[in-house]
């Protein structure tokens, strides 16, 4: 029996869920060059404007010269490079936390943080619309997993009564198709009156919330005894690549001991540590980047209500706009890239049946003037789009 590869696909692209990948020919900035044309993008997660800083490419080459390219092995053999233990050290001074850990990728450190955790006998409850990294190590680590309604302390509560075990409560800082912030006063409460640990995977919060970027802990003036487990990303509002968990010394010892995704990779290169050294101070002092960021995320949401769009309740610089059907999400996708403006489609599986959208990212690298092309753009195109078409 072979595998009928060619039905799965067929199926995906009568449904106008086929994906494909745009080729990027210019770094990222605001204005990019995309399969030949240049286009105006908001749809990078590069939210502070970090990830073509000559600072930080100036860190990045430096870095290569000292340091060489190549990571050589993993961190537990001969690949702990001096740039990546300063960064740990500069994470977890950040973070106010005792200790940090790099990890290559945020799926690997949110896999390694929840698999050492929890396992066989214990509970782990994550927010139902949680990150497939999140949702996927819960399912991974061999714990009890159960999924609490959305942003919903009540249902996490009922939940908690039956856990056994070890529990660790697991959400997004924001929650990366929404926007939307996870509740954690209240998230972080029900978990406390259970002795169950909080784990915050804050990828898109790190860098636009906090008075000095620190992310949701700090926008809530949260701590380690509430959020015990605290994962970043660096990829994003850095404009790097990586990620890291910030804890207890107990805690990262525990990972370096008993994390599989961190025992058996090489690690990063280490230039790529010079670079988020950097942009770590960049993002830190430059406070002129949230500030901007905010108001553009305030006009975008004053403008796309004038027009009529039906936007998410999202306070950060991910603002998707609700359309429901993937065809007709697709269909203004492509009527704004006619008018030479880049917002990506997004569509089930990656968001609920029935919830396509259209995700605008802003960035602090965005103009005043380029925020109006986008809001003339869709008060153009929103007329014209069909007012039904197949359901996606």
């Amino acid at each position: 029996m072979s595998f009928d590869l060619a039905s799965r696909l067929a199926e995906r692209r009568a449904a106008h869920l086929f994906r494909q990948r745009p080729l990027l020919q210019s770094p990222q900035s605001p204005l990019v060059w995309v399969d030949g044309c240049q286009l105006l993008a908001f749809c990078s997660n590069d939210y502070l404007g970090l990830a073509s800083h000559p600072e930080v490419i100036r860190a990045l080459q430096q870095g290569a010269e000292q340091w060489g390219v190549g990571g050589g092995a993993s961190h537990l053999v001969i690949g702990h490079s001096t740039p990546h233990h300063e960064l740990e050290e500069a994470l977890a001074e950040f973070t106010g936390r005792p200790r940090a850990l790099l990890f290559s990728t945020g799926y690997m450190a949110n896999l390694a943080a929840v698999t050492a955790l929890v396992g066989q006998g214990d509970t782990v409850l994550e927010d139902r619309i949680n990150h497939a990294s999140l949702l996927d190590a819960g399912l991974l680590s061999g714990a009890r997993f159960s999924r609490y309604l959305h942003n919903d302390a009540a249902s996490l509560g009922s939940r908690l009564e039956k856990a056994t075990g070890n529990t660790l409560v697991v959400t997004d800082g924001v929650f990366s198709m929404d926007g939307d912030l996870a509740d954690l006063p209240a998230l972080c409460a029900q978990a406390r009156s259970r002795d169950a640990w909080v784990m915050v995977d804050d990828a898109h919060g790190f860098g636009p919330l906090g008075a000095n970027g620190g992310g949701i802990v700090e926008h809530f003036g949260l701590g380690a005894d509430d959020v015990q487990v605290l994962v970043g990303t660096l990829g994003k509002a850095f404009g790097t690549a990586g990620a890291f968990v910030a804890g207890s010394e107990e805690l990262i010892e525990t990972l370096i001991q008993f994390s599989r995704p961190y025992i058996y990779t090489t690690s990063q290169p280490p230039a790529l540590a010079c670079a988020t050294l950097k942009s770590l101070e960049l993002l830190r002092t430059e406070h002129w980047r949230r500030e901007h960021l905010d108001k553009l995320i305030a006009r975008f949401r004053q403008g796309a209500a004038e027009i009529g769009l039906q936007l998410m309740e999202s306070p950060t610089p991910i603002q998707p706009i609700l359309i429901g059907d993937s065809a007709r999400a697709l269909q203004l996708s492509e009527l704004l890239k006619a008018r030479g403006l880049l917002v990506g489609a997004i569509r089930p599986p990656t968001v609920p049946a029935g919830s396509a959208r259209l995700r605008v990212t802003l960035s602090a690298a965005h103009s005043e003037t380029q925020l109006e092309q986008l809001l003339e753009a869709l008060a153009e195109c929103w007329p014209l789009l069909p007012a039904e078409a197949a359901h996606g």
